[in-house]
């Protein structure tokens, strides 16, 4: 099997994830008055990346073969679809900060501790072999992340300006989310033993394994090294990108604040 012939055999044409995704877009350009904008491309974005994550040779691949895209799968859950998608969506200003037991996921440490914690709490060893191997249990850990990291990026993104972090604060925010997520990609880098072992004795078809260790010259210890520096590295380099929107956006305040000039008050009291 050549690689070719394997990402389009591996592509999972499922009815009812193609009907959710046409319902999607109709309620999304309907909601929008039929009218295309900027935000629709990031509605477009996120949708063709929760594809990626949910139905192309990612997630076969995430189903116990390679532990790289196990961890791929995660990055495009919690780090590009919750934002792009949170971004799409309408911006409201002057509504207020609502209140309420309801509203508890919105305080900016618990939505810190859900995207965060979601990355940690999936790569404990009993659990990740669970998701790996049962279908009930992939998905439930694809709807928790998707769910905890639109809980992490509505502080910086969400549509509610009131609701949103200051620049000065969402940048550590970020930067500690970064860091988190650096010791996580180190520890599964360098562990001396596997992370998620099911990885370790994949159950996949002959002629796919035979690609992969062949062709691609993945073994099961480089396949582990390959994900923990994508959450090393890809994954604090999408932290840094919104920290820079995020001094974009300080500076653009900066700019329209008048400074106080005593002396021209002075002036126009004489």
């Amino acid at each position: 099997m050549t690689t070719h012939e394997f990402l389009l055999s591996a592509l999972n044409w499922n009815p009812f994830l193609m009907a959710v995704s046409v319902v999607a877009i109709f309620t999304y350009v309907q909601s929008c008055g039929w009218k295309l904008s900027g935000k629709t491309v990031f509605f477009m974005a996120g949708l063709v990346s929760l594809f990626l994550a949910s139905a192309s040779p990612i997630n076969f691949l995430a189903r116990g073969i390679l532990f790289s895209a196990h961890m791929l799968q995660h990055l495009l859950l919690v780090l590009i679809v919750p934002p792009l998608f949170l971004l799409s969506l309408p911006t409201r200003r002057n509504g207020g900060i609502s209140k309420g037991f309801i509203n508890w996921g919105k305080h900016p440490l618990i939505a810190w501790f859900s995207g965060v914690g979601a990355m940690w709490f999936w790569h404990i060893p009993v659990l990740c072999d669970a998701a790996a191997s049962s279908q009930s249990i992939h998905l439930l850990q694809t709807v928790s992340l998707l769910i905890l990291g639109t809980l992490f990026w509505r502080p910086i993104v969400g549509p509610r300006i009131e609701e949103r972090l200051s620049p000065l604060a969402g940048i550590p925010y970020l930067f500690t989310a970064c860091i988190a997520c650096s010791l996580l990609g180190i520890w599964i880098a360098f562990a001396p033993i596997s992370v998620c072992p099911v990885f370790m004795n994949p159950t996949a078809p002959p002629e796919v394994m035979a690609m992969i260790r062949d062709q691609w010259g993945l073994t099961p210890a480089m396949d582990q090294q390959i994900g923990g520096l994508l959450m090393w590295v890809p994954a604090c380099l999408v932290y840094l990108g919104a920290i820079l929107v995020l001094l974009g956006r300080f500076y653009r305040r900066s700019k329209h604040i008048v400074p106080f000039r005593p002396q021209e008050t002075e002036k126009k009291n004489d």
